[in-house]
C-alpha cells in the first residue's frame, strides 16, 4: 500500500507481529476506524489494548497520512484564491488546508526587514546625567 512506505518491518523501531502490521494496514484501509482495524486484523479482544500497545506506529503512520496530503492541501489553497466562481464551504477548505499544512511543518514565514544605513545620519539621545555628589574624607592621589 503506497501510504504505508514505513511500516515494513524492517523499517520500524521494533518488530511487529503479523497482527499488529495487519492492524496498521487496516488502520488506513477504514480511514483510521481502530475497531473496525482491529477486527480485521483478527483481534477478538477490546482494541484499545492494540492501540495503546502501538501508539507511538500510529503517530507516525499520522504524520504520514498528513504529509501524504499536503500537496492536495495546497492545491486547494491555490484553487481557493484563484477560483473566480464562488465555492461552497471555502472558508472551511481554507481553514482546513492551512490546518494540515501547518501540521506537517508548511507554515508561513515571517520575516522583519532589519536595515541600517549608516550615511542616514540620526540622533542619538542620551538621558540627562546626574549630579556626581562628592564627599568630604580621605583622598588618596594615584597621579604620577
Amino acid at each position: 500500500m503506497a501510504i504505508l512506505p514505513s511500516i515494513d518491518k524492517q523499517q520500524t523501531k521494533r518488530e511487529l507481529t503479523e497482527k499488529q502490521q495487519a492492524f496498521l494496514e487496516h488502520l488506513v484501509e477504514t480511514q483510521g476506524d481502530a475497531k473496525a482495524a482491529a477486527e480485521l486484523a483478527g483481534y477478538t479482544s477490546h482494541y484499545h489494548h492494540v492501540v495503546k500497545t502501538l501508539k507511538s506506529e500510529i503517530l507516525e503512520l499520522t504524520q504520514e497520512i498528513l504529509a501524504n496530503s499536503a500537496p492536495q492541501a495546497a492545491f486547494k489553497l491555490v484553487e481557493i484564491m484563484t477560483s473566480k466562481k464562488p465555492i461552497i464551504q471555502a472558508n472551511n477548505k481554507l481553514s482546513a488546508a492551512q490546518t494540515l499544512l501547518d501540521r506537517v511543518g508548511v507554515t508561513k514565514v515571517d520575516k522583519v526587514d532589519v536595515t541600517h544605513n549608516m550615511n542616514a545620519g540620526g540622533i542619538f539621545l542620551m538621558p540627562d546625567k546626574a549630579p556626581l555628589v562628592i564627599e568630604d574624607g580621605d583622598y588618596e592621589d594615584i597621579s604620577d
